[in-house]
């Protein structure tokens, strides 16, 4: 019987659904059979045993042992004492033409983009118990429609924690919880239409997702310069059609990761209080800051100019829709009257996370995904230096993504690179406003490290690698 070389657990991975004990049995034992019916693995290839396949994909040892005991039943597997577990002898499949074009690209295997945690640290023991007790505790009435701005649990606890954490001067009844940062986004341009403000100033690099909300909400985006300092906020001028507002990222510049230095910070609040202008704070990656303390928010030197919009997605997973608007008082009513009366984020969940602020397990999740974070930070930044030495990464002081400067003229070809070593990231050009001056910026990628799980990491760096100059 042939001795192949056992297949790696990247392989059986790669279709694996991740979902409950029962699904992880079920997916394991399709993408096993898939493979053993396609030839992937040959007949008499010998597998993993239970423990090492089980490591390696992070899941217990019973749903391995499991899955092999199926196949063995079905006929795909062979088990013997002493000779381990093996592909059976049998006829392999070979699977129809694919109808499409044949240099289609392969399915990414590592997800490298930015803006997504890694969804498999999601505390779900912990926050479970959080639900739990904020049902136990929660009156009747928290089950109905309720206040359009949000369950007064949370926005109380919202408030403590942003003092605390960020720096932002809060009063819960200012405070309007929200099904994510486009929502609220949304929300705001309505209401800045509605108050005759035709323009908003924007970075020059940015998410076109958001330049998108607002350019439906009839507004005009005009991009601004950012350079090592960050936005150059100083180029806003109180001239006649100019911006009415501006949506900044102070913490962590996104995406080339810079914070804005204090001097604009203060001339963009200068300008708001000139011209009566309203300053959008998007605190991007402001809980994560590694290499100093974190940077406050733009909100504290002027609540009544700045509206400070934070989010849960980074923290603990986008899935749960949960943000939040930090509102001028002048706005307030104006922001919550746009919501229609009706509030779009789920009670339970809002309890929750009321519940996992209030008792400290968001302090203790958070500081337990910085010291993740940081160690894959510079995990990446040591790979690079020894790999890849003409990359140099940027920007990594904060945050949950690096800019790795690349070489003139090569963003796209490694790119394209990168596709083909199954990986998906961003270049940095897509993320330049159309509307843009020349370019001043180098070529570069723009690499999420928070996404991929932890069994998976050193494969993505190492695909990573192979695939810059």
């Amino acid at each position: 019987m042939p001795n192949h070389r056992a297949t790696s657990a990247l392989d059986l991975h790669l279709h694996l659904d991740r979902g409950d004990g029962t699904g992880l049995r079920r997916g394991l034992t399709t993408a096993l059979r898939d493979a053993v019916r396609t030839g992937r693995l040959a007949p008499g290839t010998r597998l993993p045993s239970s423990r090492t396949l089980a490591a390696d994909l992070g899941v217990a040892r019973n749903t391995v042992a499991d899955a092999y005991a199926d196949l063995v039943a079905e006929g795909w597997l062979t088990a013997r004492q002493g000779s381990g577990t093996r592909v059976a002898d049998r006829p392999v499949t070979t699977p129809s033409r694919p109808v499409a074009p044949p240099r289609t690209r392969p399915r990414p295997t590592y997800d490298l983009t930015p803006g997504t945690p890694d969804l498999a640290s999601f505390p779900r023991a912990e926050w479970l118990r959080a639900a739990r007790r904020a049902l136990a505790r929660a009156p009747h009435e928290a089950l109905g429609y309720g206040d359009p701005r949000g369950r007064p649990e949370l926005r109380t606890a919202l408030a403590g924690y942003l003092a605390r954490a960020r720096g932002v001067r809060a009063d819960p009844e200012r405070i309007l919880v929200c099904a994510g940062f486009t929502h609220g986004l949304a929300l705001l341009a309505a209401v800045l239409r509605e108050r005759g403000v035709r323009t908003v100033a924007v970075d020059e690099y940015g998410l076109d997702v958001h330049w998108n909300v607002l350019t439906r909400a009839g507004l005009r985006t005009t991009p601004l310069p950012v350079d090592a300092h960050g936005t150059r906020t100083t180029e806003l001028t109180p001239a006649r059609g100019g911006p009415g507002a501006v949506l900044l990222t102070p913490a962590h510049q996104f995406p080339l990761g810079v914070p804005l230095h204090p001097d604009r910070r203060a001339a963009v609040v200068d300008w708001a209080r000139r011209t009566g202008g309203v300053v959008l704070e998007d605190d991007y990656d402001g809980e994560f800051r590694y290499d100093r303390q974190p940077v406050g928010a733009l909100q504290g030197l002027d609540p009544d100019r700045v509206v400070h919009l934070g989010t849960a997605s980074k923290a603990l997973a986008p899935g749960l829709r949960l943000a939040w608007m930090v509102l001028p008082s002048a706005l307030a009513g104006e922001v919550v009257a746009a919501t229609g009366g009706h509030h779009r984020c789920g009670v339970l969940d809002q309890l929750t996370l009321a519940e996992f602020l209030s008792s400290g397990a968001y302090d203790r999740h958070v500081r337990a995904s910085r010291l993740r974070h940081r160690r894959r930070r510079d995990q990446l930044v040591a790979a690079l230096a020894a790999r890849a030495p003409e990359v140099r990464p940027t920007g990594i002081a904060a945050g949950l993504h690096a800019v790795l400067r690349l070489p003139p003229g090569t963003e796209e070809t490694v790119v394209r690179a990168a596709a083909w070593q199954g990986l998906a990231l961003h270049g940095l050009s897509p993320h330049r406003h159309p509307e843009a001056g020349p370019a001043h910026a180098a070529d570069a990628l723009v690499v999420g490290y928070g996404t991929p799980p932890d069994h998976a990491w050193s494969g993505a760096l190492d695909a990573l690698c192979r695939a810059v100059p």
